[in-house]
């Protein structure tokens, strides 16, 4: 996203209880930054949209937080993508020194002192390139100022300024102006405001007065033309290739004010002498992002989204200047081969055979590696981009995303090391040794060493230590909650405005509207096409889910009844719940296998209505094998978002997404918070299924155990995240065998795809020498895994020794894995210890009981002086009474 240069007044938000409306933000976001309170950043950014330029207002306390504390917040927003930060004139320095660029940097001073006398603004008003371009007064509010007197302070520090340089903006913050006396153009005002360059800032409490009427017209009031028709020259320039240009045109007042009004380009026709709002008759249209100004204020920049396939030109051209050419023209023929290209043709084959195309691109990259003139350069450059660009569009990623993305990282300070990944340090060297010799040596172990698991003899801890010894490795969840809570606010008040912006912002999806949201069933053939082979895969694992759960109802078919005195009969029923949300994570992998753990459960439950939340793909779409499960499994609705957001959705209900009854499906820590918050809120009545945290597995294994399946086991769960923990409580097992487990890990591994996820978990993980089984399954229970794993001799016979766990592999053929895909158990199961009080998700999960109680004459008799007794016991008169009446006929 282009970032503003010339603006008219900076609007600032201090306060997240006291912002202006989404339609002023929108505007807002069309035609100037945004400055934000740096206390409150996280609660402000969460409510504001997603393309909008902040500015960072540094109000950090420097008494309550050291100076390198402050710097660290200010440029930990920087990373964040804020454009520039507005801070004490004393911390220039040490900004710079961190690395944050001059011109992101604008120094504050307090009207407090005279600035003649301020060393800073001395310093900073030198002719060095280094220094700060902008600068920013502020005018403290008390009882002694008024707006005579700050008027007179403004005047003296213009003076001073008007001596040093007019070619960037002074930032005004003085509270006693009012929106309309900071941007008069009258004479009195005309010299601060436009000869020397003052930016008025303008707070909150102006900002929610003001309606979208009174701000295009501020915005207005500082454009200037010298055209006798009072039109200004208009550039149109594309969102990709950034700022290319288009075409040239001509605005009006008018037709600015609708364009920041609509965000639909809308520009003035000349020739008809009226409105012209871009594609309304020919389809072509254009969204409107910014509209930037240039220095002089008297010509205009558009920069707009051009709807995809049409052109901007009358002639269909992309361009009135013809064809754009180089990476834009590479993605419009690539994406109409995408459409087109003929079964087994290369570009098919491309599109379709990610070895392929992973061969290609490694081919491509290693031949540019090796290249050395500058013609073989270009070439294998060309070569390179063409085939990372066919990954991306067969990923549903445009250029466009590319580009915001490399945009994002322009705005980064912090800087990495930026040393190589182990495994292709590891290559190079091997390259150099081949290059050098004749019989190449074996490959050097990696610089980090062999991955092992870290070691802990249980013999050597204290028994008071024990208990934390597994300790989890989690994250602050009060710090989720302050993260979460913002979140799940934006979609409980805007509903789908809400949803649509968080899913722009946090799932990387290019939706326009509201309406891209949800699906619902039927769903259409197009969208669950999936090869013959992963179709019967995943209905082999839906017979044996179903048939696995089905058979838990068995017992529930008929309704409990028990006499309890004579008289006196209660009864026990269940029924579905009504309406069930299942959230099935996107993440760093594909789980159409949580679809099925979840979706066959409330089926067989019989839910009337069942809805998923998925995160939808940068293309817009879902995983066909979740579309196929779906509709094999009777679901209603797809929600296409993910992470708190689509919780608070399927919590709340929104104008287009259904409110749920109860949510489940596991999901990362903020999916966590999220469900643990909307079942504390009465107002969102909505149950959930349990609390959930990262995939995790403890193994007990004894001698008899096989390091290959032990160490293959461990692999299988470490893969899930970089969070994920694998235990393994050894039974007395010999050095060797021990050393052959962590071999085995470190082989194993780096076969896996999912290698630099393993690099990070198994590091976290533990192998614990325990002597017995019962110090083994002592140790189990105290830690309630998700997932147990029995590698021991006889382990039925140890059946009786589990309190604790979500779900028990037995046996050296029985991995994980089948449990986790086809075996008939849910994988949906109690983490981080929750194992000691909730149940895995069953069919049971889906349903609740209901009880009856029915007393005859004779039944009420017997039992009412014991109810009687009670009531008065409790002070509670009206129960007893309600049973006394009837005693008494």
């Amino acid at each position: 996203m282009v970032l503003f240069a010339h603006i008219p007044f900076l609007p600032y938000l201090d306060d997240p209880t006291r912002i202006p409306s989404r339609e002023i933000l929108i505007q807002l976001q069309t035609i100037v930054p945004i400055l934000i309170s740096a206390v409150h950043a996280a609660e402000i950014l969460a409510l504001l949209p997603a393309q909008v330029e902040t500015y960072i207002y540094d109000d950090l306390d420097p008494v309550d937080l050291p100076e390198a504390d402050r710097l660290e917040t200010l440029i930990i927003l920087l990373d964040r993508g804020s454009s520039k930060v507005i801070s004490q004139a004393s911390l220039v320095k040490p900004l710079l020194e961190r690395g944050v660029p001059h011109n992101r940097i604008i120094p504050r001073f307090s009207s407090s002192s005279s600035p003649q006398n301020l060393d800073h603004l001395s310093d900073l008003s030198s002719s060095s390139s280094e220094n700060p371009q902008s600068v920013m007064l502020e005018i403290p509010h008390n009882s002694d100022s008024d707006l005579s007197t700050s008027t007179t302070t403004l005047e003296k520090f213009l003076d001073f300024i008007d001596h040093q340089s007019k070619d960037h903006p002074t930032f005004l913050l003085d509270p006693h102006r009012k929106m309309e006396s900071l941007l008069s153009s009258s004479s009195s005002s005309k010299r601060t405001t436009e000869e020397l360059n003052v930016v008025p800032i303008i707070g909150s409490t102006d900002l929610i007065k003001m309606d979208s009427e009174q701000l295009i017209e501020q915005f207005l009031k500082s454009l200037k033309t010298d055209r006798p028709d009072g039109l200004y020259t208009t550039s149109v320039v594309s969102d990709s290739p950034a700022c290319s240009l288009l075409g040239q045109v001509y605005s009006s007042l008018e037709s600015i004010k609708k364009s920041i009004q609509t965000r639909k380009a809308t520009y003035y026709s000349r020739s008809r002498s009226q409105l012209w709002i871009k594609g309304e008759t020919s389809g072509a249209t254009q969204e409107c992002l910014r509209i930037r100004t240039d220095c002089d204020r008297d010509s205009l920049e558009f920069h707009v989204i051009q709807k995809p396939l049409t052109g901007f030109c009358h002639t269909q051209e992309i361009s009135c200047f013809g064809p754009l050419g180089g990476l834009k023209q590479l993605e419009s023929t690539l994406l109409h081969r995408l459409q087109t290209s003929t079964p087994g043709s290369y570009t098919n084959r491309l599109f379709n055979d990610e070895k392929l195309l992973r061969a290609k691109i490694m081919e491509e990259a290693e031949e540019l590696c090796d290249a050395e003139s500058p013609s073989d350069l270009t070439g294998e450059m060309a070569d390179l981009l063409y085939f990372a660009l066919c990954r991306c569009i067969s990923k549903g990623v445009s250029l466009a995303q590319v580009e915001q993305k490399l945009n994002q990282r322009a705005l980064k300070v912090t800087r990495r090391k930026g040393d190589a990944k182990p495994k292709w340090e590891a290559k190079i060297k091997d390259g150099a040794k081949e290059d050098q010799q004749a019989n190449p040596a074996p490959k050097p172990t990696p610089a980090e060493g062999p991955l092992r698991c870290q070691m802990i003899n249980l013999k050597e801890v204290p028994e008071q230590e024990r208990a934390s010894l597994l300790k989890r490795p989690m994250t602050d969840s009060r710090t989720m909650t302050g993260l979460v809570t913002p979140i799940i606010e934006m979609v409980k008040t805007r509903g789908d405005q809400g949803l649509l912006e968080a899913v722009q912002k946090f799932d990387r999806c290019g939706f326009e509207s509201a309406d891209q949201l949800t699906i619902r069933a039927p769903f259409a053939e197009s969208s669950m096409q999936i090869s013959p082979e992963i179709k019967q895969a995943i209905d082999v694992a839906y017979n044996n889910i179903y048939k696995f759960h089905e058979k838990q109802l068995e017992k529930e078919r008929t309704p409990m009844v028990v006499e309890t005195m004579k008289g006196v009969v209660c009864s026990r029923f269940v029924r579905p719940i009504d309406r069930v949300g299942l959230y099935v994570p996107g993440g760093t992998a594909i789980l159409p296998s949580t679809a099925l753990m979840l979706a066959i459960p409330a089926q067989v439950a019989g839910c009337e209505a069942i809805s998923i939340a998925t995160p939808a793909r940068a293309d817009g779409t879902i995983s066909a094998e979740i579309m196929y499960i779906a509709q094999k499994c009777g679901v209603q609705e797809i929600v296409k978002a993910g992470g708190a957001h689509a919780i608070a959705a399927l919590a709340y209900g929104t104008q287009r997404v259904s409110k749920v009854d109860k949510i489940f499906g596991p999901g990362n820590q903020f999916v966590t918070v999220a469900k643990m918050l909307v079942a504390s809120d009465v107002h969102a009545a909505t149950a959930i299924d349990m609390p959930a945290g990262p995939s995790e597995v403890l193994l007990i294994a004894d001698r008899s155990c096989d390091p290959v399946f032990v160490a293959a086991d461990l692999l299988s769960q470490a893969e899930h995240g970089i969070d994920s923990q694998v235990i393994l409580l050894a039974i007395d097992l010999k050095a060797e065998q021990l050393q052959e487990i962590q071999n085995q890990i470190n082989l194993q591994a780096h076969r896996l795809s999912r290698i630099e996820i393993i690099k990070q978990s198994i590091p976290k993980s533990f192998i614990v020498q325990v002597p017995t089984l019962d110090a083994a399954f002592q140790l189990s229970n105290h830690y309630a895994p998700e997932h147990l794993i029995l590698h021991i001799k006889d382990p039925n016979q140890a059946s009786h020794l589990i309190r604790n766990a979500g779900s028990v592999f037995i046996g050296p053929f029985s991995p994980e894995s089948c449990g986790d895909y086809a075996s008939g158990t849910n994988h949906s199961l109690p983490t981080v210890g929750f194992a000691k009080q909730y149940s895995g998700v069953s069919t049971m999960s889906f349903m609740k009981h209901i009880t009856t109680q029915e007393l005859t004459k004779d039944g009420l008799k017997e039992l009412g002086p014991t109810v009687i007794r009670l009531a008065n016991l409790e002070g509670l008169d009206g129960h007893a009474n309600a049973v006394q009446v009837r005693l008494l006929q």
